[in-house]
């Protein structure tokens, strides 16, 4: 991000020399402000953990209510590894998910009201879906 806004203001001053700079640069200058605001407001509250065990770096994020919105974990380059759970801000379970080193495999879950659905990924692409109703109190399968 850092250096997208270095290029951006790069650009902007190479166009100073140009007939409208100032309608330009204020332009530029807006934008880069705004840049710099949305990016330090989307930034959510988490926990890191190095498990020394795996060492895999365990990871917690929060919604600004401070419900937890996933849980996961990372290899240390930096790559989604294992199960991911995705929460909405009641607690909600949305997805579940699997990666290895990066990549989507196996079986992955998304809940949406009296839907789920079953995605299978083989190499990194959806191999299969499935998706389920929750009319009664047995799932079945459509």
């Amino acid at each position: 991000m850092l250096f997208s806004c270095c290029l951006i203001v790069n650009f902007c001053l190479y166009l100073r020399y140009n007939i409208k700079t100032q309608i330009i640069m204020k332009k530029c200058i807006f934008f880069i402000a705004f840049l710099i605001t949305a990016v330090s407001f989307a930034q959510q509250e988490r926990e890191l953990k190095l498990n020394k065990d795996t060492n895999l770096i365990e990871v917690t994020y929060y919604h600004d209510n401070g419900a937890i919105s996933q849980t996961g974990t990372y290899t240390l380059d930096g790559k989604l590894q294992g199960k991911w759970l995705s929460f909405d801000a009641a607690g909600n379970k949305l997805v579940s998910a699997n990666y290895d080193n990066g990549k989507k495999v196996g079986k992955w879950f998304y809940w949406s009201g009296e839907i789920l659905k079953e995605v299978d990924y083989s190499n990194n692409a959806i191999a299969s879906v499935s998706e389920w109703t929750n009319k009664s109190t047995i799932a079945l399968r459509d």
